[in-house]
């Protein structure tokens, strides 16, 4: 049935206007980036479809050109509209903790995280350089590695800190698994990185795990 003769109340887009984004549905917000649907599924059916098959909706948004266009429905429009999507939501966090002590805003800043680490599929490891104030010089992300581990060298991390003229910094690394428990990897690698900054005066603030769904500071957990 086409959404256009479901009742106003009920098709996406009235939805979120009268009740806010909140109350829709994992299919109905992607519905609404999709636009359309096909010639026997409205935009909401293709969506619960999609999210079906990747298994949600992190598995979706990550996944690539090839995969995603080559699902019936899809097409290289589709799949730039969610793409944009994704980077509009960075910009956003990124926009509201520009010129602000990153300290202060706590949760905004594993959202930021989130935003630019979750989705990959492999583990990536980053680095939060801050100035004095604490606030963002650069998110960058200096090491890849596999789905269980990323091989990350103090000597890299130093040598950038001095090129941004970093005060301080956060450290963040994803789980590709979804689980952001810290490991005791994790533990050592902090304490490593460190030592090493200590060398030239730099603060770790922070280590910050994301997982699919949630994040995880090593700073409240008393291992900073």
């Amino acid at each position: 049935m086409a959404i256009s003769t479901w009742p106003e109340q009920a098709q996406p887009r009235e939805k979120l206007i009268t009740r806010g984004s909140k109350s829709l549905t994992d299919a109905e917000l992607l519905a609404i980036f999709l636009r359309t649907g096909t010639r026997d599924r409205n935009a909401v059916e293709l969506a619960s479809d999609l999210l079906q098959k990747f298994g949600g909706l992190h598995k979706l948004l990550t996944a690539d050109f090839p995969t995603l266009t080559g699902v019936k429905g899809l097409g290289s429009a589709k799949f730039a509209q969610l793409q944009a999507g994704l980077e509009i939501g960075r910009r956003f966090l990124e926009a509201q903790l520009e010129h602000t002590n990153v300290l202060n805003n706590p949760d905004d800043t594993k959202k930021y995280l989130q935003a630019h680490l979750k989705h990959h599929q492999h583990e990536v490891f980053a680095c939060l350089f801050l100035d004095s104030q604490n606030q963002i010089i650069q998110l960058e992300k200096l090491f890849t590695g596999t789905l269980s581990r990323a091989s990350v060298h103090p000597r890299e991390v130093v040598k950038r800190c001095l090129f941004h003229n970093a005060a301080n910094i956060i450290l963040a690394h994803n789980h590709p698994s979804g689980n952001s428990q810290p490991s005791a990897a994790d533990k050592k690698i902090t304490q490593s990185l460190q030592q090493a900054l200590a060398l030239i005066e730099i603060q770790v603030l922070d280590h910050i795990v994301i997982g699919d769904n949630s994040a995880v500071s090593l700073a409240e957990l008393g291992w900073i």
